[in-house]
């Protein structure tokens, strides 16, 4: 580790407030304390990029409603998968690299003022450089409902027991990413449990604009899980039927069938950014934040130069995906001090600007894992799953990519 004995230290302390703890906003913290203290960011693997010269007071304040990180890209196992849930959840306090006296975590929700969620009230935050990185409000299954560790675990433990005790199976309905994974998750830890996956479209994926022979693979991978997959059908129908061995539930598609099922989760994606706290005119039509390539709010609005978005909340192309939030998360904490620098010491400053982002995605399907990208195309296997994902969903890759159990140190 270099040393930074010789650091020139400024007297200027920045107050930077982030909205969103999640994989963008944990990535911003991290570089802003890297950088602050004289050291690279964790993220860099530019060699050309030396560490700073200067060390800058900065006190990071974040806020997210949630008590801890949850590992977001886990959900389609975490909860269905007791053990595995647990490692999912970190409280912000048992993360080594954030116990730093100069950062704080407040839980609540970013409105025009803050909404504390732990006594109820309104308070106010000053701040010299903003990140908005509070992503999509998103539904169960697709992301728990709970706000602290202790009502997550119980959120998986009564779901876990609603399908295990599924005698008739489990129906998923939406083929997207989520009811995908979550299908062939199911099946995998509960062989022995019908499980079958309805989509209103001819393929899977749908949403996302991705090559059709990637989705082919997706759905013929599915089938050989042994989950039942059914497609161009719209379920228009779920009524509950009390039998004498129980509750079943009966859906009724859009060809007539009708199909039983112990228990039903709908992946249909129904989300949309949490960005009613912002300025409207800075919203595209879907209400996600237009930002520049260096992921500044619109040069049209005032003081846009200290206003970040970043991860899912952010205009830009590509897949929504958490490395994506991680990287932009990076280049905005980096953005932010190249601005800080400009103001003690009238350096111009040099941003890191996002490129244009090609649909890319990796999909986790039971025992194996099917890839796109435009440059390698489609791949399948297990080596890709050992690659991409891991034995945990990515949680050790993401986890030690942000470098979350290294303490913080001067």
């Amino acid at each position: 580790m270099p040393s930074n004995e010789h650091l020139i230290s400024l007297a200027r302390r920045f107050r930077v407030l982030i909205a969103g703890a999640s994989y963008g906003g944990l990535s911003a913290a991290l570089t802003l304390l890297d950088l602050s203290r004289g050291q690279a960011s964790r993220f860099n693997y530019d060699s050309e990029i030396k560490p700073p010269q200067h060390h800058i007071p900065v006190d990071i304040t974040l806020v997210d409603e949630k008590d801890g990180f949850y590992h977001l890209i886990g959900s389609p196992r975490a909860l269905v998968d007791e053990q595995f849930a647990s490692d999912t959840w970190t409280r912000f306090s048992d993360i080594k690299a954030l116990q730093s006296p100069h950062v704080r975590f407040i839980r609540g929700v970013k409105t025009a003022t803050i909404l504390d969620s732990v006594v109820g009230t309104s308070r106010e935050e000053g701040y010299d450089f903003f990140i908005a990185g509070t992503g999509l409000r998103r539904v169960f299954p697709t992301v728990p409902q709970s706000r602290t560790r202790e009502e997550f675990l119980a959120e998986v433990r009564e779901n876990t027991a609603d399908v295990v005790n599924a005698r008739q199976g489990v129906v998923v309905v939406g083929g997207g990413a989520v009811g995908t994974e979550m299908a062939t998750e199911i099946k995998l830890l509960y062989p022995q449990l019908p499980v079958t996956l309805i989509h209103s479209r001819e393929r899977l994926l749908s949403a996302e604009p991705l090559p059709d022979d990637f989705k082919d693979r997706v759905g013929a991978v599915i089938r050989e899980t042994g989950v039942e997959l059914i497609l161009g059908q719209r379920v228009i129908d779920t009524i509950a039927v009390e039998e004498k061995t129980g509750r079943v539930w009966s859906l009724t598609l859009a060809d007539g069938r009708v199909i039983k099922a112990g228990h039903v989760l709908s992946a249909v994606s129904r989300c949309g950014p949490t960005s009613s706290y912002l300025p409207p005119q800075i919203l595209d039509e879907e209400g996600h934040v237009r930002i520049q390539p260096s992921l500044q709010f619109p040069s049209t609005v005032p003081n846009a130069s200290h206003h970040f978005a970043i991860g899912d909340l952010a205009a830009w192309s590509g897949v929504k995906r958490c490395g994506a939030a991680m990287h932009m998360g990076h280049y905005a904490g980096y953005n932010i001090h190249q601005l800080m620098l400009a103001e003690c010491i009238a350096s111009k400053p040099t941003f890191h600007e996002l490129q244009e982002i090609p649909p890319m995605i990796g999909l986790c399907l039971g025992k194996t894992a099917v890839s796109y990208h435009p440059v390698d195309g489609v791949k399948e296997g297990e080596d890709i799953l050992a690659s991409m994902f891991g034995d945990d969903m990515a949680y050790k890759v993401c986890w030690n990519y942000m470098r979350l159990s290294e303490p913080w140190h001067v």
